[in-house]
């Protein structure tokens, strides 16, 4: 906890809004995607998700690959419990889908099913694309399955793929693959955020965007985030705290971006720390 709260005091003496940046293709991200400001009513779709996880109390034995959880000491946990602390934020689910919407990706890959919170925000954006996800949890992706296809039949674009993730990168030919969009929110540890990332670098297009997730979780995965901003093949990174957004734009000129995608101090601290 202590080591979160200092890097997002870090994070706000360093970060800028849009009249900081001077790149037209990141400025107009900033400007037209993370401060539009618009209510699109599939935020109400979002929200009426949440709740149906927040008033869930069931509960699910979790098979955890990961870093672990801050919160929970034991693995049966309470779905609503789940949602409340492991899953994304309302307002970054609302950032999330106004990014797939303003890129329009048509092939995303999410590796971090949970409860399907940042799922849903990937469907809804563009119906179009074909979404996969990987779940490591085969109790928690069941879950997320069938509370997905309960709520809306608009999640009619997405594969559920209960899978350990350096297994199914593993027996892959990826080369002739193309994810337009990834999402990462598995294993927030330095050794499997780069693992990741090294399997499926032969995947990239130029217009490739990745996005991972809890990139000040820990010292570990801070030396990660700093590492894959030094890559050759990334061009442009942006620091949103939560998440560390790369591009691979050759023609971009190769810069490092630490924006507040909510213009407010309170969006992090006050809406809920992140464990």
């Amino acid at each position: 906890m202590q080591h979160i709260i200092k890097s997002y005091l870090k994070f706000l003496f360093h970060s800028k809004n849009e009249h900081g940046v001077h790149s037209p293709f990141v400025f107009d991200l900033v400007t037209k995607c993370f401060y539009d400001a618009t209510k699109y009513p599939e935020y109400e779709v979002l929200k009426s998700y949440r709740k149906s996880l927040l008033e869930n109390k069931n509960t699910i034995d979790v098979t955890d690959f990961g870093a672990g959880s801050r919160v929970f000491k034991s693995n049966t946990r309470e779905i609503s419990k789940i949602a409340q602390t492991a899953g994304i934020t309302s307002k970054n689910a609302e950032l999330l889908f106004r990014i797939v919407r303003y890129f329009q990706p048509k092939s995303i890959l999410e590796i971090g099913t949970s409860l399907g919170l940042a799922t849903s925000a990937l469907s809804l954006a563009n119906e179009n694309a074909k979404i996969i996800t990987l779940e490591g949890c085969p109790n928690t992706q069941k879950q997320a399955q069938v509370q997905l296809q309960e709520q809306n039949s608009n999640f009619q674009n997405i594969e559920f793929v209960n899978t350990e993730f350096s297994s199914y990168f593993k027996p892959l030919d990826l080369s002739p693959i193309t994810h337009h969009l990834i999402y990462f929110d598995g294993n927030h540890s330095k050794k499997a955020t780069l693992d990741y990332f090294e399997a499926l670098l032969p995947t990239i297009s130029n217009d490739s965007i990745w996005i991972f997730d809890d990139i000040h979780w820990s010292a570990d995965m801070e030396e990660a985030w700093e590492i894959i901003k030094k890559h050759p093949k990334v061009s442009v990174t942006i620091d949103t705290f939560q998440w560390g957004i790369v591009f691979f734009r050759a023609e971009q000129e190769k810069e490092h971006f630490i924006i507040n995608p909510n213009k407010t101090i309170s969006s992090y601290l006050f809406e809920r720390i992140r464990f």
